[in-house]
């Protein structure tokens, strides 16, 4: 495909009216949209336009930084009502065989011993494990390290409770 002199002036005219490289390459036809889009960089016409995304560019920019603040909400607040809800279900062993999608593979002990199993609890939508292996897996943001290494080895008594009931 060659580009007419025909063709590069109404590749121009299109795309000054802010028409698609789709739309203007199906206008012209026997082009495909990234000739148009090439013919259009050569032409340097992509810096002459105004799109219709850079006028929206400051709402999406406010939009994104709205989702971020919503997201960082609603991560704090699943682990916050984790916390406070205390009533896990009891341990249902499972082998790796038996694991679905809702199950909680979080695994109990080491793959070489015998006595391996995963939790097999119900698993909350989204992640692979159930609330109380949530705690375990996923720590806050902006946690500090050396809080994490200070309480290591201590399980909260709450939680130490349910694991010895179930």
């Amino acid at each position: 495909m060659s580009w007419t002199d025909k063709k590069v002036s109404k590749l121009k005219e299109l795309w000054g009216k802010g028409n698609t490289a789709s739309q203007i390459a199906e206008i012209i036809g026997g082009i495909s949209r990234n000739a148009v889009i090439g013919k259009a960089h050569r032409l340097n016409l992509s810096a002459k336009i105004k799109t219709r995304a850079a006028s929206s560019s400051k709402n999406f920019n406010k939009n994104l930084e709205e989702n971020k603040i919503q997201s960082r909400r609603g991560r704090k607040s699943k682990f916050k009502s984790l916390i406070i809800e205390k009533d896990f279900e009891p341990e249902n062993p499972k082998q790796l065989e038996e694991l679905d999608e809702n199950s909680c593979k979080w695994p109990i002990g080491h793959p070489d011993e015998k006595n391996f199993y995963f939790c097999g609890r119900s698993s909350l939508k989204d992640f692979s494990y159930c609330k109380l292996h949530l705690l375990y897996a996923y720590q806050p943001k902006g946690k500090k390290d050396d809080d994490t290494d200070k309480d290591k080895e201590q399980v909260p008594e709450f939680i130490e409770k349910k694991i010895q009931s179930a």
